[in-house]
């Protein structure tokens, strides 16, 4: 017994529009919501399927934009990846997550594959860069926007925030609690973020009118949970006695601000009584981990959508002049730093 594959044209048919219009919201572009709806419940009922392949070679696209990471577990860039598959979807476009590595190199190779056409762009989060990954992201056979590092002098469409100004603020945050012995705990400063963030935290404890009785700074291995405890220990340990022990850590992202929160309570302390503790990126663990962590946010999931409408125009249009779109850091306020306080 043989079965027939609903067609195209069936499912027009039992929507009562026309041809064009379930094509258009099948393929999320140029239809209304009820109009989507209407047509998807016709499909639906008749087991009608999309044919991506034939879909694809009719108009030369392979309808997938890659989101390009070097860790693929840190939860900022599942809340990215969310606000990039929330533009992409309605346009027809699955979102395909890869790993860049940790080097430019494996980033640059990772760019220079795309010239085998199984993606129709990238949305790229180096997390090193230097001359040869920006002239591979330069010559892409594809469309390229970056998230990270402003490249408006390179002609490169590119997201991004300064995180420095950020980890200044939360600087700022904690010193006006009456925290004078301030730590910071970094990540690897040859990154990205890592730069920015220890450029932001130099130039606030070097500003004019900043007291500390002590500040010190700690790098970890990784941007980690697992690095921020153990630097977190190394960071809280150095102290000969109670009243030379830090009483805040600016943490450079949400993880290593959890490793310093599980380091303080390995040691006894109690916080934000004992030990203030701030992060940065207001991840969702950040914000159900006890006690609830004062984070500093970059717009994640903002700046994953702005990403992808990027991606789109250049898509749509390879001529489109390279965008670049900057955001501001907000702190948020929670019981990491201020007992009962927070949202």
């Amino acid at each position: 017994m043989t079965s027939t594959r609903a067609t195209l044209q069936q499912v027009a048919e039992r929507a009562g529009v026309s041809l064009a219009s379930t094509s258009r919201a099948l393929h999320g572009s140029g239809a209304s919501k009820a109009m989507v709806e209407r047509v998807r419940a016709a499909a639906a009922e008749l087991g009608y399927s999309v044919d991506a392949i034939g879909r694809s070679l009719r108009m030369g696209k392979t309808f997938q934009i890659a989101f390009a990471v070097a860790d693929i577990g840190n939860p900022v860039y599942v809340e990215m990846m969310r606000g990039i598959h929330e533009v992409l979807a309605p346009h027809g476009y699955r979102v395909v997550v890869m790993t860049t590595g940790d080097t430019a190199a494996s980033t640059a190779d990772l760019v220079r594959s795309l010239s085998g056409g199984f993606v129709d762009g990238m949305i790229l989060i180096p997390l090193r860069t230097d001359d040869e990954l920006i002239e591979e992201i330069r010559r892409a056979p594809v469309p390229m926007v970056v998230i990270g590092r402003a490249l408006s002098e390179h002609g490169i469409s590119s997201v991004s925030v300064d995180s420095g100004a950020g980890i200044a603020e939360a600087v700022r945050h904690v010193h006006a609690l009456g925290r004078r012995r301030i730590g910071f705990l970094n990540g690897p400063l040859d990154t990205t973020p890592g730069a920015s963030r220890q450029r932001g935290f130099d130039a606030v404890v070097g500003a004019e009118g900043f007291s500390a009785e002590r500040v010190q700074v700690e790098i970890a291995d990784d941007f980690t949970v697992a690095a921020g405890f153990e630097a977190g220990r190394r960071l809280l340990a150095g102290s000969s006695s109670p009243s030379d022990r830090l009483d805040a850590v600016v943490a450079a992202n949400d993880l290593l601000a959890i490793g310093v929160l599980r380091a303080a309570r390995e040691l006894g302390l109690a916080t934000p009584q004992d030990l203030a503790v701030t992060g940065m990126d207001d991840t969702e663990l950040g914000q159900v981990y006890l006690p609830r962590l004062t984070s500093v946010s970059l717009g994640s999931a903002e700046r994953g959508r702005t990403a992808a409408r990027l991606v789109l125009e250049l898509a749509d249009d390879p001529d489109t002049p390279a965008q670049q779109v900057a955001f501001e850091p907000e702190l948020i306020v929670r019981e990491s730093t201020v007992d009962g306080g927070g949202r």
